[in-house]
């Protein structure tokens, strides 16, 4: 297929470029800039100079171009967030952004759209010992502070999935970890000790770069219209847990202990790290998608993946 991919120069998105040239497709890549263009050609892929928040020159810079398929991956995260305000550009991108790439499916022909969506979206709560599947209600207002965030998400997925003439899938990805941004940057305040290892802690499901990017590969070839899927790893992890792992990969002294409530005077943290317990189940999309992650368990991403590609 011929894809037209948003975030293409992205950690997830160059990434995801190399797998689809690798499965025989060709990739139509959205950057901002020339430098990211270059870094397409360079790859391998087609770029289009376009800035996905601004439809009319996004559809200008498509014009006459031709895809099969939409990739959505386009974020404005360059690290974990910390707070609310993290992440509004990349709320925007979600609401917005996804009606502009809807719009620009319609203008290239595309019948196919997969787009990126989190599974923080099932809500910054403690959500108990048994693993969250798809079925569970996403993105429910009423969330005070989040539903910002929580507006976005269902946004995002709501006009994928009804689009009329498009065949629309959502990965709800799990927290990403591997050769990237906001990872080196949480090893980075690792060594310097400035992660602490917050008790009590929340539990994450983690997904490697690799892994998010190959679900995406699967999902553009065998996901079924009107679904969306969870993209996690097989084993979700405490916090605490997490933030040690990080450290001794980095060569670091044994991050600090810290009291959650400490963070409550910054609430966003304070859910992601302490509030939030979230464990994904996997199966529907290796069920559907015959996917399985390369790295099953945070401590394989770490030992044998984190600096791929470097």
């Amino acid at each position: 297929m011929r894809v037209l991919l948003a975030g293409a120069t992205g950690t997830l998105g160059s990434e995801l470029v190399a797998q689809l040239l690798g499965a025989g497709h060709s990739v139509l890549g959205i950057t901002r800039s020339e430098r990211g263009a270059q870094r397409l050609a360079v790859s391998g892929a087609e770029p289009v100079v376009a800035d996905l928040m601004d439809r009319d020159a996004l559809l200008t810079a498509l014009d006459g171009h031709e895809a099969d398929a939409v990739i959505h991956q386009a974020t404005a995260l360059t690290r974990t967030p910390l707070f609310h305000r993290d992440l509004y550009a990349t709320d925007a991108l979600r609401d917005q952004g996804t009606a502009h790439l809807v719009s620009a499916a319609r203008s290239v022909g595309a019948r196919r759209f997969v787009t990126q969506s989190f599974f923080l979206g099932y809500g910054y709560r403690d959500h108990g010992q048994e693993p969250v599947t798809e079925d569970r209600p996403f993105a429910e207002p009423g969330q005070g502070a989040f539903d910002p965030h929580m507006r976005s998400m269902r946004a995002n997925e709501q006009q994928v999935f009804t689009a009329p003439g498009i065949d629309g899938v959502a990965l709800r990805y799990g927290m990403f970890y591997g050769p990237e941004v906001s990872t080196r940057k949480l090893m980075d305040l690792a060594r310097r000790r400035l992660l602490p290892a917050v008790r009590p802690a929340s539990v994450v499901s983690l997904v490697h770069i690799h892994d998010a990017a190959s679900a995406a590969v699967a999902a553009l070839e065998h996901g079924q219209p009107g679904r969306p899927y969870n993209v996690a790893d097989d084993e979700p992890v405490p916090f605490d847990e997490y933030v040690r792992a990080l450290a001794a990969a980095a060569g670091a002294p044994s991050p600090l202990r810290m009291p959650g409530w400490l963070l409550r005077a910054t609430p966003y943290t304070h859910a992601l790290m302490v509030g939030t317990r979230l464990r994904l189940s996997n199966a529907r999309a290796k069920a559907e998608l015959g996917w399985r992650p390369t790295y099953p368990t945070y401590r394989d991403g770490i030992t044998r993946g984190l600096f791929d590609g470097e």
